[in-house]
């Protein structure tokens, strides 16, 4: 992790450079943190597929690990498929951007930090209007993204991509993550760590394999010490 805590902003998205690469256990790990030094943290997640009403989710996860209470999806759809494509096959309405917009603003009026958990990587489609997690966040012009990235093989490039797009957006990266480091790492893991920690972007953190197995209690004690962060406290 980098050397001094990075300040993270009020608006805080949190991306991935695929699927299935820890981007939940890091936002998990975030409001954890966040909330330890003192700050009031929600988590809004605006499109949850994979999931049935009934079901915990991924926000349902968050708020077990962490404890935030504010814990909310936009939509739920069943299908474990990219948005769009399983709302299409259930018939179902996806929000506009708009309505991801107003809802993250009616949180931040209430917590110092709103976490928004993006679905995949940064640039799949949130509506039927093409607008992705990238233009969800160029809304918030203070706002930084969190990049998740994995340990192995093939990080690097993906890595790369995701800051890149990001850069050519305008949107500021606040660091990567991590998802999840072996407890025994391979020279190509140890190798990747390494490059990303050189990088302009700070590496902000690694999170221990099987971080999710551990309880409530044990997971907010542990966090604080895995993120290089601290929180910047609004005036409420």
């Amino acid at each position: 992790m980098s050397g001094a805590p990075v300040g993270l902003p009020a608006v805080v998205v949190v991306t991935g450079t695929d699927t299935d690469v820890g981007k939940t256990l890091t936002t998990a790990a975030l409001a954890a943190a966040l909330q330890a030094e003192g700050a009031a943290v929600a988590v809004y997640k605006p499109v949850q597929t994979g999931v049935v009403a009934a079901e915990a989710g991924d926000v349902g996860e968050v708020r077990r690990l962490a404890g935030t209470v504010a814990c909310s999806d936009g939509v739920r759809l069943v299908l474990p498929m990219a948005p769009v494509a399983a709302a299409v096959r259930e018939g179902a309405a996806l929000p506009a951007l708009v309505d991801h917009v107003a809802a993250i603003r009616g949180l931040a009026v209430r917590h110092d930090h709103v976490l928004v958990e993006g679905s995949g990587g940064l640039l799949v489609e949130l509506d039927g209007e093409g607008n992705t997690l990238a233009d969800l966040a160029a809304e918030f012009p203070d706002a930084a993204v969190v990049v998740v990235c994995r340990s192995g093989l093939g990080t690097l490039n993906h890595t790369m991509l995701t800051l890149e797009a990001l850069a050519v957006r305008g949107i500021a990266a606040a660091g990567l993550v991590v998802g999840s480091w072996p407890r025994e790492p391979s020279m190509v893991e140890l190798d990747n760590a390494e490059f990303l920690a050189q990088l302009t972007v700070p590496l902000l953190g690694r999170l221990p394999a099987g971080a999710s197995r551990l309880n409530g209690a044990q997971f907010r004690a542990a966090a604080p010490g895995w993120l290089g962060i601290r929180g910047g406290l609004a005036q409420r």
